[in-house]
């Protein structure tokens, strides 16, 4: 319980963490803030044209179908892409003063999800514009999906950002990885197009029913199944103690690697 309390106690540096890299990531951007929205926009563009134009994808209002998986999707990318050096590159930070080295991970994690929260703007808008309606009984369990899917990407986060300070390949690995996971999992299309003796493996993929549900609760309009919300909490619980408990084993010899 100590390290939960001293994480605590430093809550004040999480937040200054996350300001600074809020406000770095736009520095000198002439849009600023507008690329939070923008950039979902036009990966939904891109994505759209490719598999519905070209591909000719059969689902109904296809751009719908695909941002609402796509937006939690890029919050996931970022936070384990960036997760991977987030303490390497605060090295100076880490050899001068002490404070509890997980301050970094969960600095970093939180900053994307705000980001993504910003994005949701734009889905809320979407579904405003298109008349495609809610459901607000599904939508409480939104926040309980988005904690879940924050939970997982912390623990990965704690994972990657660990090792690589020790192998630094890992950072550019990350990237070649979640281009691959990207495609494993159900952002662009739907587990329905998944033969069948193949869902249960492909459902151990921790981001398949953090995806589900979510498109559940916008796309479908129902709240997510009650076995997709099980397994979606366990696999980011495990992810997240497993990840939690490597960061413990790895951050006491941090200093002596940087």
């Amino acid at each position: 319980m100590t390290i939960f309390r001293e994480i605590y106690e430093y809550r004040e540096m999480i937040g200054s963490l996350i300001k600074r890299d809020i406000k770095s990531r736009y520095k000198g951007s002439a849009l600023g803030f507008l690329w939070s929205f923008l950039n979902p926009l036009l990966q939904l563009l891109v994505y759209s044209f490719v598999f519905k134009i070209v591909m000719r994808a059969s689902y109904e209002r296809y751009y719908l179908f695909l941002f609402v998986a796509l937006v939690p999707w890029l919050f996931f990318m970022t936070s384990v892409t960036g997760g991977a050096s987030c303490v390497w590159s605060q090295k100076d930070l880490v050899n001068k003063i002490y404070f509890p080295r997980e301050v970094l991970p969960i600095a970093h994690v939180t900053c994307q999800l705000v980001n993504m929260l910003l994005s949701f703007v734009v889905i809320f808008a979407v579904i405003l514009v298109t008349r495609h309606g809610m459901n607000l009984a599904a939508l409480l369990y939104l926040p309980v999906i988005m904690l879940v899917e924050y939970l997982l990407a912390l623990g990965i986060a704690f994972f990657v950002s660990a090792i690589t300070v020790f192998l630094r390949d890992v950072e550019y690995i990350m990237g070649i990885v979640m281009m691959a996971w990207q495609f494993l999992s159900p952002v662009m299309y739907g587990i329905d197009l998944i033969p069948e003796k193949y869902r249960v493996i492909y459902q151990l993929n921790p981001m398949t029913p953090i995806l589900m549900a979510y498109r559940d609760i916008f796309y479908y309009k129902q709240p997510p199944q009650l076995g997709t919300l099980i397994q979606a909490t366990a696999l980011g619980a495990i992810v997240l103690v497993i990840g939690f408990i490597v960061f413990q084993r790895l951050k006491r010899h941090f200093s002596e690697e940087m």
